[in-house]
């Protein structure tokens, strides 16, 4: 008889729960959240267990991993789908859901998420860092300027690089802001400090892979576009068509009908934003003119600019995926029109 295993992972323990063919419960127990527990577990199980299935989330990539290094067939299941399925279970508790999980595995009442490789891991960590210093960069300077704005002190426009001598010079005759000020200036100069390492890391990253070189030959695709773009992807063969791509990163509005209410949402997240802001660039900046800008002008013309962005961005990540796929550059092929 074949067996499936659901696991609720939390922080220090995961509850397992084993179910056979006809979905009667075999085992319930609770095991350490480390990957030697649950291999440890699973090998000395004394049941065939066909497959293992652990919802996605922060520690289930890890465990994930390990279990799949150590032979066992396992799948990380769509968070959305398997919070729908368990939805109505009056009482929610880490073993009911390990138990939900277990069922929906039998069933196949599921949807596979793709496991990230350990490059792309890295690369997203690289990712996420840079822009946490880079947002508590600009929150310190900000801070910074409405401080100095409520004594009258106007800071203006200013390079990032004599950002701190102007406010030096602005704060030398006052004892109070130059020791307040002095101290968040210091705490300033680290954060650029490191955020420029991880901004040159990312850059070296982006010139040394060959994709992320293809892919920026689009334009409005730079060395972060190009690298949020690939990590995010990070296996292309896993999208049937490329134009399900846009979809997959959030880039088709959202839709909400019921009786009389009808209502559109909006997009947002790290690689929506990349792709967002590569098409601003190609719209308002790019001077080499292509077929792609020319769709996005037309549909500014229609339905405006905001709208024309988001519909290049999905565009946008159709056109990279194909590149990808088919080792192409991107080509251009179109003469400029009037505006």
């Amino acid at each position: 008889m074949e067996y499936y295993a659901g696991i609720d992972v939390s922080l220090k323990e995961s509850s397992v729960c084993v179910v056979d063919a006809a979905g009667m419960v075999a085992r319930e127990v609770k095991v350490g959240s480390e990957p030697e527990c649950l291999v440890g577990y699973f090998d000395q199980l004394d049941l065939p267990v066909e497959r293992i299935g652990l919802e996605a989330g922060p520690l289930s990539q890890w465990l994930h991993a390990a279990l799949v290094a150590s032979g066992h067939e396992v799948v990380l299941l769509e968070t959305r789908h398997v919070k729908a399925a368990l939805s109505a279970m009056t009482v929610k508790t880490d073993r009911k859901d390990s138990r939900g999980i277990a069922q929906l595995l039998r069933m196949g009442w599921y949807r596979p998420v793709h496991a990230k490789s350990s490059s792309a891991q890295d690369t997203r960590a690289l990712l996420v860092g840079r822009k946490l210093l880079q947002s508590k960069l600009l929150d310190v300077e900000l801070s910074i300027r409405g401080i100095l704005r409520g004594y009258g002190l106007k800071v203006g426009e200013v390079s990032r690089r004599c950002f701190e001598a102007r406010i030096r010079e602005l704060i030398a005759a006052h004892a109070t802001l130059s020791m307040v000020i002095g101290a968040m200036l210091t705490a300033r100069a680290a954060l650029w400090s490191e955020f420029t390492k991880m901004h040159r890391e990312m850059l070296r990253i982006a010139r040394a892979d060959k994709i992320c070189q293809r892919l920026m030959t689009a334009p409005g695709v730079g060395a972060l576009v190009a690298l949020t773009y690939r990590s995010a992807v990070d296996d292309p063969a896993r999208f049937g068509r490329s134009s399900t791509v846009g979809a997959y990163f959030g880039l088709t509005p959202k839709k909400y009908q019921s009786g009389e209410t009808d209502r559109d949402g909006g997009v947002n997240n790290m690689v929506r934003t990349a792709l967002f802001e590569a098409a601003h660039i190609m719209l308002t900046r790019v001077p080499r003119f292509s077929n792609l800008e020319r769709w996005g002008l037309d549909v500014a013309r229609r339905r405006g600019m905001k709208r024309a962005k988001v519909a290049l961005a999905r565009k946008l990540s159709v056109v990279l995926h194909r590149m990808w796929m088919d080792a192409t550059d991107f080509r251009c092929s179109a003469k400029p029109v009037a505006a």
